[in-house]
């Protein structure tokens, strides 16, 4: 039976697919004025600083020293090396065309879960997707006659960048979701936010960007680009992410993932005087084409999984267990005793996550 559409869910999938879509273009207004790197810490660090302060708020435990030791190197992967290199690689290409390269976080994510599970994940769509995006990513930087190549190829050190930050998001994701969470989603993620504001801080610092920043060529472009990206994309797209996920199935919150890079190719040419040539539309619909396979046979491997044979353990329990449920010994969730008159729900670690699951983004 169809779910019904609420306006509610309507327009948490609109913020996750227009917000986010529309964050990279906010990003190339940022740069305009503000050093790319200092731009992103600031924005890590106030988004972080408010999910940080209204998990809490909610009941959230504090991280322990370990946790904050985890959120380190976990933030120094997904916006060190993820928001921090698209935000400087947006200097040297346009932003439509790099959210196409971020869009091939599916792919990375698959080579990552063939990794771990082995060869069978690579189905006939997953191969697909895998060739398509490839070849996605050669027509944006490739040479060559005729009118696909029409317009100057993406610059090279730009797009090593940009593939290395699909690469780190992608490492930075499976690492997170294989770690165990003590505390409530707002609060772990405004560690990993604030980890990785500060790294970005020092990162800017390091570079000489607060040297060279002057505060009053700073335009209110860019100051209000920033503000976009720290309540709209980082607070309000998040809060609706995490509140979609628990109401709607997985794979139909992961189609954000083919939804942004058309929203982001269009605004950079609607708003950004972006040039939208022969080789950008084929290489958006290559690498759209590739996401949706890519996602499709991931959905599809999961459920023609091999069954659980029934062991000793799970007849003990009463049941079997199929692929894609959740197995012996899996974390669990219960209700914990009430903090400040909220109960909250809290993760019992007992193994790790499969990488299936989807990132916690933006």
């Amino acid at each position: 039976m169809t779910r019904r559409i609420t306006p509610a869910v309507a327009a948490a999938f609109a913020a996750i697919y227009l917000i986010w879509g529309s964050t990279y273009l906010a990003i190339k207004f940022a740069i305009a004025t503000l050093p790319p790197l200092t731009m992103m810490g600031i924005r890590s660090l106030a988004a972080g600083g408010l999910l940080y302060m209204w998990g809490r708020w909610r009941g959230g435990e504090p991280p322990r020293l370990a946790d904050w030791k985890a959120a380190g190197l976990i933030g120094a992967l997904l916006f060190l090396g993820a928001h921090g290199g698209l935000s400087w690689a947006e200097g040297r290409v346009p932003s439509g065309v790099a959210a196409l390269f971020i869009a091939t976080i599916p792919l990375w994510m698959t080579l990552i879960q063939a990794s771990i599970e082995g060869a069978a994940v690579f189905t006939k769509r997953t191969v697909t997707g895998l060739a398509a995006g490839t070849l996605g990513i050669v027509v944006l930087v490739g040479r060559g006659p005729g009118t696909l190549w029409q317009g100057e190829p993406v610059d090279p050190l730009g797009a090593a960048v940009l593939i290395l930050a699909a690469l780190s998001w992608s490492v930075g994701t499976a690492m997170a979701q294989r770690r165990p969470r003590r505390t409530s989603l707002a609060v772990t993620s405004g560690s990993y936010l604030l980890a990785g504001g500060a790294l970005l801080l020092a990162a800017g610092s390091l570079a000489g960007e607060l040297r060279d920043l002057r505060v009053d060529a700073i335009s209110p472009g860019s100051l209000a680009a920033l503000g976009y990206l720290i309540g709209f994309g980082s607070v309000i797209a998040f809060g609706a992410y995490a509140w979609l996920i628990r109401r709607r199935s997985l794979a139909a919150v992961s189609t954000y993932a083919f939804v942004n890079p058309v929203v982001a190719v269009f605004l950079g040419w609607s708003l950004g005087g972006e040039s939208l040539n022969p080789r950008v539309l084929v290489a958006a619909a290559l690498v759209v084409a590739a996401v949706v396979a890519i996602l499709s046979g991931r959905a599809a491997h999961r459920e023609a999984g091999p069954s659980i044979p029934r062991t000793a353990e799970t007849a003990r329990a009463g049941r079997s267990y199929d692929a894609g449920r959740r197995l012996p010994g899996e974390a669990s969730i219960h209700r914990a005793s009430p903090r400040n008159g909220r109960q909250r729900d809290v993760w019992t670690p007992r193994a790790p996550l499969r990488i299936d699951d989807q990132p916690e983004r933006r």
